[in-house]
C-alpha cells in the first residue's frame, strides 16, 4: 500500500504571506515619501509640472527669427522646396546662436561629406526615410552615376541646399530644356 504524505504544517505559507504584507506596507510607505504632493492633481499628471515647464529655457525658434539677420537666405528659402524645413533641423538650436538679441555662438555649417549625410537624413531611398510621394528620395551612389558625375560629389555641388532645385532649374533654362515633372 502506498503511503501518502500530508503536511499539516502551513508555516511556509504563513511566512510568504507575512513577507508579501511587509513588502506591500513598505511599498505604500515609499510611495508616500517619494511621490510629489501634486501628483494626480490633474488626472495622472503632476500639477507642479506646469510651473516646471514654464521655467524651461526656450531653445528653439521659428525660421522667421533666423531670417531677421539672414535676409538673403530668407528670399531663397521661402521660395524653395525646403520652405517647410526648420533652419534648426540643419544648423542646430537658435539658443546656441542668439541670446538676449546678441550673438553668443556660431552654429555649425555642414561641409564636405557632412552635407551628404545631412541631406540623406530625409532623401535616402535605401532606408525609406520618407515616402516618395511627399519628398524626393534618391539612392546613393546610383543617383550620382545616373547623373554622370563622380560618386564622390556632394549634394551642394549640384544643388543649392536652401532651395535644392534652384541651380538645377537654372541649368535646364540655360540649356533651353524643360525639367521633367516641373510644376512651375
Amino acid at each position: 500500500m502506498e503511503k501518502r504524505y500530508k503536511s499539516g504544517d502551513y508555516a511556509h505559507v504563513l511566512r510568504l504571506a507575512i513577507i508579501l504584507i511587509v513588502a506591500a506596507v513598505l511599498g505604500i510607505f515609499a510611495r508616500g515619501m517619494f511621490l510629489p504632493d501634486t501628483m494626480g492633481q490633474y488626472g495622472f499628471y503632476r500639477g507642479s509640472d506646469i510651473e516646471d515647464q514654464r521655467n524651461v529655457t526656450i531653445r528653439n525658434q521659428t525660421n522667421d527669427a533666423c531670417f531677421e539677420c539672414h535676409r538673403p537666405i530668407r528670399l531663397i528659402h521661402k521660395e524653395g522646396v525646403h520652405k517647410t524645413v526648420s533652419c534648426e533641423f540643419c544648423h542646430g538650436p537658435y539658443a546656441d546662436h542668439i541670446k538676449d538679441g546678441k550673438r553668443v555662438g556660431k552654429l555649425p555649417v555642414k561641409k564636405g561629406m557632412e552635407i551628404k549625410d545631412l541631406c540623406l537624413r530625409c532623401h535616402n531611398k535605401v532606408i525609406k526615410a520618407r515616402p516618395e510621394t511627399s519628398i524626393k528620395v534618391i539612392a546613393m551612389p546610383q543617383h550620382l552615376e545616373e547623373k554622370k558625375v563622380q560618386v564622390t560629389h556632394n549634394c551642394n555641388q549640384c544643388h543649392m541646399v536652401h532651395d535644392p532645385l534652384l541651380w538645377i532649374k537654372a541649368a535646364y533654362e540655360m540649356m533651353g530644356m524643360e525639367m521633367k515633372g516641373d510644376k512651375k
